[in-house]
Parts: C-alpha cells; structure tokens; sequence
C-alpha cells in the first residue's frame, strides 16, 4: 500500500502538539507555551521531524489574518471610549518611555534609527494570550483592573498596523506613485470604515434571517467576510491582517451576528496554533546554548525594565503602588505580535539574520517565563484587584 511520505511527519507533528499542549495544560500554563516548546521539538534545530518550515510558516500566517479577525470582533467601541484614558494614554506613554533605554542601547552600538524604532515596537506590546488566560483563571478579567489591562491589550494591537506601516517605511522601499495611490484609497476607505464602527451606527448584513438558520452558509459568510477584506486591503497593498481587523470590526458592529465567534473559532485554534508552531521551529537551540548568558540578561532586563515602565505610567494614571507594580509585571512579557513585527524587520534588512534570532529568542523566553514573572508579581506585592466594573 502506498503512504504519502509526508503523512507520518505531519501525525507526528499533531501528536507532539497536543501530547506537550496536554501535559502544559495539566500544569496550567497558557497553550500559546505548548505551541512554541512543540516547535521547537520537531523543527530543523529539534528532533527535525519536518525540516521544512516554509509550508508551515504560510499556514501560520493565515493564524495572524483570523487572529486580527477575532481581535476586531472583540472592540467595543463604547467601552473603549469609556475607558479610554488607561488604555491609550498608558499604551502610548509605554512605546514613548520604551524608546528611551532602547535609543540610549543603540546610540551606544551605534545602531541606525530603523532598529531602534523597530526594537522598540517589539519589546512595546505584550501578549493577549498569556494575560487574558491567567486573569480568567484568576477572576480579574471582570474587574476594574482586569478590564484595563484588557484596554491596554486592545490598544497594543490596534497600534500594530501602523507599526507595520511605519517598518515598511524605514525599510527602505522605494516610492512607488501608483502603490502610493493604492494605499492612499485603502486608507481612506479603512478610515470612513471606523468612522462608521466609531459613530455608532448598527450594520445589518444582508440576508442575515438566512445566515442565522443555515449552520454551514454562516462558517461561509464568517470565511468571506474576513478574507474578502483581507482581500480587498492586499490588493490596495495595504496589510492583509488589517483587512481582517476591520472585518472583524465590522462584524462586530452588526446585529444578529453572535454565531460568528462560535462557529470560527476551532479554525482560529488550528491556525494560531500553527503559527506559534512555526516560530517554535524557527528557533535555534545551537543559538540558545551558543548565546545563553547574553540572552538571559536581556530577558531578565525585559522583565525588570518593563515592570518598572509600566508601573510608573500606571502610578501616574491614578493606580495605588501596589495595583501599578502587580500591573507592570503583567505587561511585562514581550507579545505574540512582537514576532511578526520580527519577521518583517529582517524582510526589510533592519535586523540580520541573527538579530531576528536574538529577537526570536528573548520573546520565546519571556513568554515562556512570562506566567512565573506574573505570579511572583502577586505573590510579592499583594494586589487589590477584586473590585468589579
């Protein structure tokens, strides 16, 4: 009997996938761990199960677009602008006072501007996964200090679509007149877009009486909507992520579109976790042994500098000294999006090669670490966070 020589490594892939993701889950540590530590297993740099990474990478990517998708459908853009003030004044101040010690490093190395704002968007944003799941187990996503946090995440990720705008910049592309003018429309499109979202009108979506009775029309429906503005933003030459964030607005803003959460959410389990497996696979363990000591202050500075950042802001913005340290240890570990804004600073030679592992690795490493820094940050400073909104 003929077997596809393909087939044996990719059931071998699943079931490493899920035999780490259950033992992690046993030991209640967020899935996004047991993504990259299955990974790393079965890259080129493990056991070398797949040794090709590119399929997967690809399929990754398609966990970023439905990741963006589910992102914009949780924007409520009343309870943004309610609580607004943490949120996005402590987002920004936090990418402002990140360029300080980053700016101070690279004039020091004599690194370019490019790396520096770079470096600085990666090391600014902080993982959805990791905090949302350790504030549900400990019942304070429902609190004041919980929905703030969820604020800030929120804010964190609509800030990286112009991140990506702005690595694109710096990398040095030459000014195109008609891919100027494509971008240009996308823009204004994109922005009526959120006028709309943002002013607070209901969107009915067409034949929504028979999308809500037809269990495979709605999976369709849900599909098109997200890939056909993903769609419609590449051929703009925009970002196809951002296509799939204001479709995920725009579903969100519509009435009667409940089910949508519902019925995508097993494809965004499988691709998300396809993404985080492909980073996983793109990490050098040689790397890590060669260059542990460097990597382990720099992860240890993340943590440190990045809780002190935070706490600061938070402290200035009205929390009590213990809510702000607990808060900034919160923040502190680098997040998932951080990778792809990797990805595309080493696309656009504003890192090297062995830069993009440096940052592989120092955001692997404080994601991995990233629960314990939490629950030392608890267990330390002893929050009040029980106060619900």
């Amino acid at each position: 009997m003929h077997m596809d020589p393909v087939l044996p490594a990719m059931v071998g892939t699943i079931f490493i996938m899920l035999l780490v993701g259950g033992l992690l889950k046993l030991a209640a540590q967020p899935q996004v761990i047991a993504y990259l530590v299955a990974g790393v297993l079965i890259g080129p740099h493990g056991v070398a199960l797949i040794d090709d990474a590119d399929v997967v990478n690809r399929l990754g990517a398609m966990g970023v677009v439905l990741l963006l998708f589910f992102v914009g459908m949780e924007v409520v853009p009343q309870q943004l602008m309610s609580r607004w003030r943490i949120p996005v004044i402590g987002t920004l101040l936090q990418v402002l006072f990140s360029l300080l010690p980053v700016a101070l490093i690279g004039l020091y190395y004599d690194w370019g501007w490019a790396r520096i704002v770079l470096l600085t968007f990666v090391i600014s944003l902080s993982s959805s996964a990791v905090v949302i799941r350790l504030l549900q187990d400990r019942k304070e996503l429902g609190t004041g200090f919980g929905q703030d946090m969820l604020g800030v995440l929120l804010v964190q990720d609509l800030l990286v679509i112009p991140m990506l705008i702005v690595i694109g910049l710096f990398g040095g592309q030459e000014v195109n007149l008609h891919s100027l003018s494509m971008q240009l429309v996308g823009v204004i499109l994109v922005g009526l877009a959120l006028f709309w979202i943002f002013s607070g009108r209901q969107i009915r979506l067409p034949l929504a009486r028979q999308i809500r009775e037809d269990h495979e029309l709605q999976v369709f429906v849900a599909l098109a909507i997200c890939f056909g503005m993903s769609l419609l933003t590449g051929i703009l030459e925009l970002s196809t992520a951002l296509g799939a964030f204001i479709a995920g607005m725009l579903v969100g803003a519509a009435r009667e579109t409940q089910w949508v959460h519902h019925k995508l959410e097993p494809f965004k389990v499988v691709f998300v976790a396809l993404f985080f497996l492909s980073v996983g696979m793109s990490l050098d363990l040689q790397f890590l042994l060669q260059h542990w000591w460097q990597l382990s202050l720099l992860v240890v500075a993340v943590f440190v500098v990045g809780t002190l950042l935070n706490a600061i802001i938070l402290g200035t913005l009205g929390y009590r000294w213990r809510e702000s340290l607990y808060g900034g240890a919160v923040l502190a570990q680098i997040g998932e999006f951080s990778f792809v804004l990797s990805a595309v600073g080493m696309q656009a030679a504003i890192i090297s090669a062995a830069g993009y592992q440096y940052a592989l690795s120092v955001i692997s490493l404080s994601l991995l670490l990233g629960p314990l820094w939490i629950a030392l940050g608890r267990r330390c400073f002893n929050p009040v966070v029980s106060d619900p909104v």
